[in-house]
């Protein structure tokens, strides 16, 4: 079995989170693009041509012809016409026709397909088990987990930045002036509020407190974290070029050290304990009516 089939059934996986839906059955003519659908059944029709079908609940008929893969995660496919590349299907069940020809490989992970005596397969028959493709799943879903942080907390930071940037301002000017003080700040913080809700939560009065902390701890850690892309981007991006590039080269950093195994949780705490400190400590000098400094937009 060639390199890319692993990657294709996790990528068939993952389209139910990425790709766009359909909820009705696709039949008629077609434009030659691939076909993706989260839940119905596709026709490729006699004289058709698609460059691929892809289904992660549904079933395909093929009585045209796919210049790529057919891929379905939960179906079965009814094959007629020619695929060009492989027929993959991980719980359902494949049946090529006398008439169908399929120039790759046939994979399955359930059913094994029924092929007609007059069938022709061009590639190998070959059954794969979930420990097999484990791997690559667990790879495609951490990396969709990494560019969904990634997008989310650029939008946050800059929202943030759109709406408040006094407070963005406050906070660099502690960067400033009181780093360390900061840090300090900010590692009691991440460990008191935790602590808090722990304590809390033992008695049933202070229940609704440590429920109320809890449900703003992860909030609270977002905007932490898009202030400590800030302030570390604002090292590297100076004044009076804008909050918003100096955020995102900030960001951009902290994105790339996240793909690190051991690194990535680590950067991620310090940024997170930088940008509470920050915040705390810009607050205790909004208090005592400390100038919070001024930015370029």
């Amino acid at each position: 079995m060639r390199a890319l089939r692993l990657p294709l059934i996790a990528l068939a996986a993952l389209l139910i989170v990425a790709a766009p839906a359909c909820a009705e059955p696709l039949s008629g003519k077609t434009d030659g693009d691939a076909i993706v659908v989260i839940n119905g059944d596709v026709h490729v029709g006699s004289g058709e041509t698609v460059d691929g079908v892809f289904i992660v609940n549904g079933d395909a008929r093929i009585d045209g012809r796919v210049d790529g893969d057919v891929v379905l995660v939960a179906g079965d496919a009814l094959i007629r016409g020619n695929v060009d590349g492989d027929v993959a299907t991980i719980a359902g069940h494949a049946r090529l026709l006398p008439a169908a020809r399929v120039d790759g490989d046939l994979i399955y992970g359930d059913e094994r397909p029924q092929v007609a005596p007059r069938a022709v397969v061009t590639g190998d028959t070959e059954k794969v088990g979930w420990d097999d493709s484990l791997g690559v799943l667990s790879f495609v879903a951490a990396f969709a987990f990494w560019l969904a942080v990634t997008i989310s907390s650029a939008i946050l930071g800059v929202l943030l930045l759109l709406l408040a940037p006094r407070a963005a301002d406050a906070a660099i000017a502690q960067a400033r002036s009181r780093f360390w003080t900061a840090v300090g700040i900010g590692a009691g913080v991440f460990i008191g509020l935790p602590l808090i809700a722990v304590v809390a939560a033992i008695t049933l009065v202070g229940l609704p407190l440590a429920i109320g902390v809890g449900l703003a701890l992860l909030p609270l850690a977002a905007i932490a974290y898009a202030t400590g892309a800030l302030a570390l981007g604002r090292v590297m991006v100076k004044p009076p070029t804008s909050r918003i590039l100096a955020f995102l080269a900030g960001l951009a950093i902290l994105r790339l050290a996240a793909l690190l195994p051991a690194i990535g949780a680590l950067v991620w705490l310090g940024a997170v304990v930088v940008g509470l400190g920050l915040l705390g400590a810009a607050i205790t000098a909004a208090r005592t009516d400390s100038p919070a400094g001024s930015e370029v937009p």
